[in-house]
């Protein structure tokens, strides 16, 4: 993405998480988030490994000062990591962090001999780890259809699909839109400001239950709130909270998983790895978002799905744009994204219909989309006008900034592909009586006749019956 756009969602996530120092990797460019003065390592005996190499290392190094080592969690946890910190977290600027560069290094001649990474970056985990475009939620009216339209599906207790979705909860008046009939979960921490205003993605996880209901009528759907912090979490926190999800409920026929990072390797993260191995063992199919970089660097946890032994319990998602034949700009593409399904301009629920809540857009300092789509992302406007946007309204600059929400919203990004994947997994159980997700996930695919363009290559396409193409314009030339 424009690092330029990558500051400015650095500067959110950073306000999401004032208690948390953090910083842009790897050491010379901007292509995840991670926490300043820690690494992140198995607990046990490779910790102390970890902790005594790096010690060695930065005493014998006199710029480095091996006073601040010293464990900063935890030393078990059922997610099998625990921190070390190596570095004064107040020190430096966000584009690096001289310790936790010169920790990793330090273990690489161990790491070669052990076969296996054993230290790593702190990594946030976000569903929106870049933003460009960075469209956010535009309301339309209650008369607008809902596009997934609602499929016709009788729902039956006796043979619901149980979905959980690991998201930021759920509006409080959710209940209060027909088709959230049946679902259920956490309800959002905080939804809005002071002045009464909805925070940054709340409604992101009533928004995505919608897509599933519509797509699955025939689902029990659970909402967890387990990325309330404006939709980020560290890793070292986020395979407790996926432990905590299941817990609570049991293991679901699906879970949709609409977050992620990538890490600049291709060998998972530290921090989900327990979870992982766990899920592997049991029968739930995992759906997750393959990212919004616009690039093919791999994406987790989406990125299993490329991985030997999680070929049958990952379906990684890339987004389509709004017309269905070619991937949407923003998503993350190449081998390991499995399938593609339309994440563009769908409409959805993002609240009930109870309470009405403002929404203020974000800025941005882009006076132009570099896609050129004319729809209103934050790329393209540096002032939103609550509205989508031919880029001709001479009268934009006058519309305010602040919007109601009351029920349905129109929303971009490969968060919004994955429900629908999942929607079609729990569709296909129910219409062939499958009761194994994952053997749904193979005969869906197996039987699936549908491809999309994505950077020149054919790709599968799933396309719910009931989604129905919305046609692209762009307003200057592209890529």
């Amino acid at each position: 993405m424009a690092p330029q756009r990558f500051h400015e969602q650095f500067e959110q996530i950073q306000r999401s998480m004032p208690d948390v120092p953090l910083a842009m990797g790897p050491d010379d460019s901007a292509e995840f988030m991670y926490e300043k003065g820690v690494v992140l390592v198995r607990d046990g005996e490779e910790a102390g490994i970890v902790e005594d190499t790096v010690r060695a290392h930065f005493t014998a190094a006199p710029d480095l000062d091996q006073d601040q080592i010293r464990r900063a969690g935890p030393r078990t946890n059922r997610s099998g990591i625990t921190r070390i910190r190596v570095g004064d977290p107040d020190e430096g600027g966000r584009e690096a962090d001289r310790a936790v560069a010169q920790a990793l290094r330090s273990v690489r001649e161990r790491e070669d001999r052990a076969g296996h990474r054993m230290a790593a970056r702190n990594h946030v985990v976000h569903i929106a780890v870049n933003a460009c475009p960075g469209d956010e939620p535009v309301p339309v009216p209650l008369s607008e259809p809902l596009n997934p339209a609602a499929a016709d599906t009788a729902y039956d207790p006796d043979t619901a699909v149980g979905v959980l979705v690991v998201d930021t909860g759920l509006m409080k008046d959710y209940r209060s839109c027909d088709l959230l009939s049946h679902t259920d979960g956490d309800a959002q921490v905080q939804e809005c400001d002071e002045q009464g205003i909805l925070q940054q993605y709340v409604g992101h996880g009533t928004f995505i239950a919608g897509l599933v209901a519509a797509v699955a009528p025939n689902t029990d759907i659970t909402v967890r709130g387990s990325l309330n912090d404006a939709g980020a979490i560290l890793e070292s926190e986020f395979g407790e909270k996926l432990f905590e999800a299941v817990d609570a409920g049991g293991w679901p026929d699906v879970l949709s998983l609409s977050a992620g990072t990538s890490n600049g390797r291709t060998d998972g993260l530290l921090g989900v790895e327990n979870f992982m191995r766990e899920l592997r063992e049991q029968r739930t199919l995992l759906v997750a978002a393959a990212g919004n970089n616009g690039s093919a660097t791999p994406f987790w946890p989406a990125a299993y799905a490329d991985l030997p032994g999680w070929e049958d319990s990952v379906l990684s998602v890339g987004a389509l744009r709004s017309d269905g034949e070619f991937g949407a700009c923003f998503t993350n593409h190449g081998p390991w994204v499995r399938v593609y399904a339309p994440g563009e301009r769908l409409t959805s629920a993002l609240t009930g219909f109870e309470t009405p809540v403002p929404y203020v857009y974000q800025h941005s300092t882009y006076d132009s989309c570099r896609y050129g789509f004319r729809y209103g992302c934050t790329c393209r406007h540096p002032r939103h006008t609550g509205v989508l946007s031919d880029g001709n309204d001479k009268n934009a600059a006058a519309k305010p900034d602040q919007v109601m929400f009351e029920g349905y919203a129109q929303w971009s990004g490969t968060s919004f592909a994955t429900p629908m994947t999942a929607g079609m997994v729990a569709a296909h159980m129910t219409a062939h009586k499958e009761t194994d997700p994952r053997a749904a996930r193979q005969q869906l695919l197996a039987a699936n006749t549908g491809l999309a363009e994505v950077r020149g290559a054919h790709v599968p396409a799933l396309r719910p019956p009931t989604w129905r193409p919305v046609p692209v314009v762009r307003l200057v030339p592209g890529p």
